[in-house]
């Protein structure tokens, strides 16, 4: 969300060499280069259970998360579910890819046992039941394996936060560089799955929040299309632009666990060479940093050498949309959330009640204020013309800036960097945003699909493909291609700092 937001930055870009963490090595193999297919042909084969991959992850987790601070809290049931899961294979009833896969779960997703703040003290009573999405990960037989922090209300409590930053979590960090932001409001479902802390993790976006942390932490996200996803039991700041989506570090992966996330179904099978005559428009925000242009200009050459004709574009209507999204969606934070917390034990019904229960609480405003917790308070009902008329203009127009752009120039997919290279965490300076491609596909409800494309020093660039409506699939396969061009994507190496 905060993508709307952007300040200067300057990055410096030398680093010390530094050792690469051990992952996985009493499993005999890297944890961070498996996929889920290679895990599930080690479950076949008998040389792995979920037993023992879950128990990597957790031993990964008490090692690595010190750092990181990207686990808000471990499911206790883990090994019960990963035991469930291997009586399952033995019999010949598992239930598909993700059966025995460990996954992290983003903390504004309701998940019954474990606490579900949104990184807020205010939330500390639990859930009644599992969101819906979470229901079809345990059908499907994957490993709840715990809650991951985030940026406090996903991002929505105030114009000067830090990303990454919650009362309950404190600081999640870069793994790449520690010192350096991951990026939010999904900063933990990102750090974690670029620290090999999960298999996969899920995240939320209403503008941002699943793409840049995919990005800046460098891992796969997927944005999906408005719909495809269930906003059931997730803590909300627009029901019109809310969605969560897959993380992982993998295309592949993203695309299994987004194919049981989907309540409509669909085919997300990625492979197959679709870049030779595919044709690719590049917005690519020229100008704004040197390292992101380098990104750019590298990811455009090796489309190119796979095949793909690339063709420069610009999308229009984005000063427009930038002026209505946010009113818009302060009017429907005070709605939305309302309606949700109705739903949850606990005594807060409102966001007055958010904004007395952070003045007492000794934690909350001890970062930051909450700017947009008092906007959303004086915002007006979603009955008001002014109000709808932002909401139109945000939708329509977003909607027309990719439809009309890719109908033009005949495109199967636009690109666009995802990020500038991540700034170092400050909480008086608040997040320091160059540039961000989010904002066209989270207003429009379109897919946007994020895959590591390069790096400034030892910071990561995402390339974010994006295009019209319940096109998921379709940007998964060409994400899924550039990945395989270029295999960008290196694991982090925890330096402390940059010189």
């Amino acid at each position: 969300m905060r993508s709307l937001l952007a300040v200067a930055l300057a990055v410096l870009l030398i680093a010390p060499p530094a050792v690469a963490e051990p992952r996985g090595a009493a499993l005999g193999f890297d944890l961070d280069a498996a996929t889920i297919p290679d895990l599930a042909r080690r479950f076949e084969a008998g040389s792995l259970t979920s037993v023992d991959l879950t128990r990597a992850y957790l031993r990964r987790i008490r090692e690595v998360d010190g750092r990181v601070r990207a686990v808000l809290a471990v499911d206790p049931t883990a090994l019960a579910q990963a035991a469930a899961s291997d009586r399952r294979r033995a019999d010949g009833r598992a239930r598909g890819p993700l059966d025995g896969i460990p996954v992290l779960l983003k903390d504004n997703i309701d998940t019954k046992g474990l606490a579900s703040t949104a990184g807020s003290r205010a939330l500390r009573v639990p859930p009644r039941d599992d969101a819906e999405l979470v229901r079809r990960l345990r059908a499907a037989g994957a490993v709840v394996l715990g809650k991951t922090n985030l940026s406090e209300w996903a991002n929505f409590r105030s114009t000067r936060s830090t990303s990454g930053w919650s009362a309950v979590g404190g600081q999640t960090n870069n793994p790449h560089v520690l010192d350096r932001n991951p990026c939010g409001s999904s900063s933990g479902s990102g750090a974690a799955v670029a620290a090999s802390l999960a298999q996969v993790a899920v995240g939320t976006e209403t503008d941002g929040s699943i793409v840049c942390p995919a990005g800046q932490n460098g891992v796969v996200g997927l944005k999906p299309t408005l719909g495809r996803v269930s906003a059931d039991g997730i803590v909300p700041i627009s029901s019109v632009q809310d969605t969560a989506g897959p993380m992982a570090r993998h295309v592949v992966d993203a695309a299994l666990l987004m194919s049981v996330l989907d309540r409509r179904g669909g085919d997300y099978r990625v492979g197959g060479d679709v870049l030779p005559g595919a044709r690719i428009g590049v917005w690519r925000h020229a100008g704004a940093s040197p390292e992101v242009d380098r990104v750019v200009d590298s990811a455009v050459a090796a489309l190119r050498r796979a095949g793909a004709t690339v063709v420069d574009v610009e999308l229009p209507y984005q000063e427009q949309v930038g002026a209505a999204e946010f009113p818009a969606l302060t009017a429907e934070f005070k709605h939305d959330l309302a309606r949700y917390l109705a739903t949850r034990p606990g005594p807060h019904r409102t966001v007055d009640d958010l904004i007395a229960f952070n003045e007492r609480d000794p934690v909350e405003l001890s970062r930051f204020g909450q700017e947009l917790f008092l906007a959303a308070r004086d915002a007006p009902p979603l009955s008001d013309p002014v109000y709808r008329e932002q909401r139109r203009t945000t939708t329509d127009l977003a909607r027309r800036s990719l439809d009309e752009v890719l109908a033009a120039h005949r495109l199967d997919v636009i690109v666009a960097p995802t990020n500038s290279p991540a700034w170092r965490t400050d909480y008086a300076a608040g997040d320091a945003y160059v540039l961000g491609s989010s904002t066209p596909a989270a207003a429009a409800g379109y897919p946007n699909a994020s895959v590591p494309a390069g790096f400034a020093g030892p910071l990561p660039i995402g390339l974010s493909f994006m295009a019209g409506r319940d096109a998921d699939a379709r940007v998964l396969r060409y994400a899924a291609a550039f990945e395989q061009a270029t295999r960008a994507r290196q694991a982090p190496r925890y330096l402390p700092s940059l010189p």
